[in-house]
C-alpha cells in the first residue's frame, strides 16, 4: 500500500510540473495572454488611423478645401489672389540679411572651324 501511494505522489507531482512548467503550461498561456493583449491594442490603434485615412480619402475626393489644405501646407503653394506674408520671431534677435544670389558664369563656347 505505500508503494502505491508513493507512485501515486510522483505521478502527481509531475503532472503538477507539466500543467505550471512545462511547454504548454500555465506560463505559456500567461504569455500568450499578453500576446493577445499587446496585438488588440496595436489593432485599435490601426483601426482608428484607417478610419482618418478613409475620412481623408472621402474629403479629397468630394470636397477640395482637403486638397487645398494639403496643397498650402505640404507644397507652400499660395491662392492667385493672395499675398504671402512671414512672419520673424522676434525673440530670435534681428534677421541677417539676405545675400544675393550667385550668379553663374556664362558657359564658354567652343567654334569647331
Amino acid at each position: 500500500m505505500k508503494f502505491y501511494a508513493v507512485v501515486l505522489s510522483l505521478v502527481l507531482v509531475a503532472l503538477q510540473y507539466r500543467l505550471w512548467l512545462g511547454e504548454d503550461g500555465e506560463r505559456s498561456l500567461s504569455r500568450l495572454k499578453q500576446s493577445v493583449k499587446a496585438q488588440t491594442s496595436e489593432n485599435q490603434a490601426l483601426s482608428q488611423r484607417n478610419d482618418q485615412l478613409k475620412a481623408e480619402v472621402k474629403d479629397l475626393k468630394e470636397g477640395l478645401s482637403a486638397l487645398e489644405e494639403r496643397a498650402r501646407n505640404d507644397l507652400g503653394m499660395i491662392g492667385s489672389n493672395e499675398t504671402f506674408y512671414e512672419v520673424a520671431d522676434s525673440s530670435a534677435g534681428p534677421a541677417a540679411p539676405l545675400a544675393p544670389a550667385p550668379v553663374a558664369a556664362p558657359k564658354a563656347q567652343h567654334i569647331n572651324r
